[in-house]
């Protein structure tokens, strides 16, 4: 069923993500850009909470979220602590959701379609790489900034 290495596999990636962004030197650095990067750490951290909350809280987890992705590419001025706490939450939704998912759901045809017909469970795992992709990416923000 994967539901036990999944949610270790997220609350493992989500837990690297929460560090990644403690370890800014600053707040500010969160939102700086350069030549060629035109997004900020804080940013991608906005986008993959969105995500999160969006794909997995709401769609099969019913936490009413509603997403407006647009805002999660606008930085703000938000703190290291108000982006971890956004991440703990989407960590403790995930470890929730996950816990109440029947086979059955991850067999089931997966409420959007925007990389074909595919199961939840296909789904599930294509988000757990865009998670892992998106932390490589802040990673890198945080080291050249």
């Amino acid at each position: 069923m994967l539901q036990a290495e999944m949610t270790e596999l997220y609350v493992r990636e989500i837990n690297k993500l929460i560090k990644e962004i403690g370890q800014y030197e600053t707040d500010a650095e969160l939102w700086k850009t350069k030549e060629g990067i035109n997004n900020s750490g804080g940013c991608l951290c906005q986008h993959l909470t969105g995500s999160l909350l969006h794909f997995i809280g709401a769609t099969l987890g019913n936490i009413g979220y509603i997403r407006n992705r647009d805002n999660e590419f606008i930085n703000s001025d938000k703190s290291r602590a108000e982006l971890i706490s956004g991440l703990e939450n989407a960590r403790e939704v995930i470890t929730h959701t996950f816990a109440t998912l029947s086979a059955e759901t991850l067999d089931k045809e997966f409420a959007f379609d925007f990389a074909g017909k595919q199961s939840t469970r296909f789904y599930l795992l294509m988000f757990l790489g865009h998670l892992a992709y998106h932390l490589g990416q802040i990673n890198y923000h945080r080291r050249l900034i």
